[in-house]
């Protein structure tokens, strides 16, 4: 009896102990929920994995209340334009150990990670470590094989890599068939029509709005960028042909090489420039302009 007793005295001692310290636990994660932390206060917090143990089944709970916090911290540095989001990947690191299958997390959660500051935190290669992650938690879920391979192929450059993830994806059952499309087309570096499909895809894979405002953006600048390289190269074709570039886009209907007046993806006249470039009307409507020739370049 005595033995037993102890027992029961121990099992309710601990269960006592993990209890406070999962009440702790949540009452230091919700003093920073609503304000802005510093990184020291949220590397203070127990970590996802310490965090996990002692939350008595209440891991999930605590997995949300990271991903909010995740979220709003993005939003407010970008919001801000900010250069540095030093907090991000810890909290998106917590926030899978504590649910390893919070699918969302690290699909949005890296490409808040990848895209070019101030869009995003710039961090790539750390976007690779947490979709990995994903990978190992989830290696049935093919779209983390997509958005792994978005990250090689857009910011990374790393056909390679991006090739062997859409193949690797594209081998779990239920995969879409555009998966063996993508890997086939990785060959195709900085491709325009390649990264406008990428972006397409992103925009209907995730449902956080400023990924999906983001992914418009892209694409629409893109579209703009095409157009552009296909007008320089006809006003090339004119000056070959007359040994002048054109004062209007009139000049390039009259010679045959246009049937209208172009127009941007937004509906807006392209501007024919003096040097015989073509630009945009409002360049706020296109962020991203430039960006794959830049990158060839």
């Amino acid at each position: 009896m005595k033995a037993n007793y102890r027992a029961r005295v121990v099992a309710a001692l601990l269960l006592i102990t993990m209890g406070a310290g999962s009440v702790l636990a949540l009452r230091k994660v919700e003093s920073v929920r609503g304000r802005e932390a510093t990184l020291e206060e949220v590397l203070y917090l127990p970590s996802g994995k310490t965090l996990k143990r002692i939350s008595l089944g209440y891991s999930g709970l605590l997995a949300d209340i990271y991903w909010t916090r995740a979220v709003q911290y993005f939003g407010a540095k970008h919001h801000q334009h900010a250069t540095r989001y030093d907090l991000l990947y810890p909290l998106l690191d917590i926030t899978t150990d504590l649910d390893p299958h919070m699918i969302p997390v690290y699909q949005t959660g890296s490409i808040f990670l990848c895209q070019k500051v101030p869009e995003g935190a710039g961090q790539p290669e750390k976007a690779v470590i947490l979709l990995h992650k994903g990978i190992r938690e989830n290696p049935e879920y093919w779209r983390l094989y997509f958005t792994l391979g978005f990250v090689h192929y857009m910011d990374l450059k790393d056909y390679k890599a991006a090739k062997d993830d859409f193949e690797t994806g594209s081998n779990i059952p239920g995969a879409l068939p555009w998966m063996k499309i993508m890997a086939a087309r990785m060959a195709e570096h900085d491709d325009i029509e390649t990264a406008i499909t990428l972006w397409r895809a992103v925009y209907e894979i995730t449902k956080e709005d400023s990924v999906r405002d983001s992914a418009l953006k892209h694409i629409v600048s893109l579209q703009a960028d095409a157009l552009i390289e296909e007008l320089e190269r006809r006003i090339q074709t004119y000056r070959e042909k007359t040994g002048s570039l054109p004062g209007r886009w009139s000049d390039m209907i009259h010679a045959g090489l246009l049937r209208e007046v172009p127009n941007d993806p937004t509906g807006s006249h392209f501007k024919l420039m003096p040097d015989g470039t073509v630009d945009v009307q409002d360049a706020t409507q296109f962020p991203f302009l430039g960006e794959v020739r830049t990158n060839k370049n």
